[in-house]
């Protein structure tokens, strides 16, 4: 073969797909949540970042534009798809758990997995203090984490990025979820990072 054609066919060779574990991988984690016993750490949807939180004191729960930052209609939009994702892959969720904040509250009804319970446990980093300090929302925090869901669900837990960051290393994007294995003896691993778009790219694939 001449060296003009054994280039082409490296060329060539080298354009098509490597062979790829991701969807093998997509299929076990999916097949995982089905059977239960995770936590989904999601963190809430996207904000309209012309508004901001102006509430220290107990107003922090407020829907009003003018005292605290609110979803946009595009993270109101995502937060449904991704809950109509989790529904189409049916995975059992038992407790739904979120921070006291409007926008959190907001993600966790629009996803529509379930009857949600609002925890100060998961309130925004910047009001701490109204937890009993940055060291007490982590110790929280940390304990939803690490609390097994009972057996057969998966707990869903929808808060702020920063309080995530107080346990780990890597937050959740905006209406993405940290899967957490908790480990029974008070601790978790970090399973995945699942991104909105991944959530529904899943439930398209399957």
């Amino acid at each position: 073969m001449s060296p003009l054609r054994c280039l082409v066919a490296a060329l060539v060779l080298l354009s098509q797909p490597l062979p790829s574990t991701a969807h093998a991988a997509d299929a076990a984690l999916v097949e995982a949540l089905r059977t239960g016993g995770y936590v989904l750490y999601f963190r809430h949807a996207q904000t309209d970042w012309t508004q901001s939180d102006r509430s220290k004191d107990a107003g922090w729960a407020s829907c009003a534009p003018a005292r605290m930052r609110q979803l946009s209609e595009a993270g109101r939009e995502t937060a449904r798809q991704v809950g109509d994702a989790l529904r189409r892959l049916k995975i059992p969720v038992g407790q739904v758990l979120a921070s006291e904040f409007c926008r959190t509250q907001e993600t966790a009804h629009l996803l529509g997995l379930g009857e949600v319970a609002v925890t100060r446990a998961l309130i925004n980093e910047t009001h701490a203090e109204h937890a009993g300090g940055t060291a007490a929302l982590r110790d929280a925090a940390k304990r939803l984490m690490a609390t097994p869901p009972p057996k057969g669900t998966n707990t869903v837990l929808v808060a702020h990025g920063n309080v995530f960051m107080l346990v780990s290393d890597r937050r959740p994007v905006e209406a993405g979820a940290a899967v957490l294995r908790p480990d029974g003896r008070g601790g978790f691993e970090v399973v995945a990072h699942v991104g909105p778009d991944e959530w529904i790219r899943l439930a398209q694939e399957r």
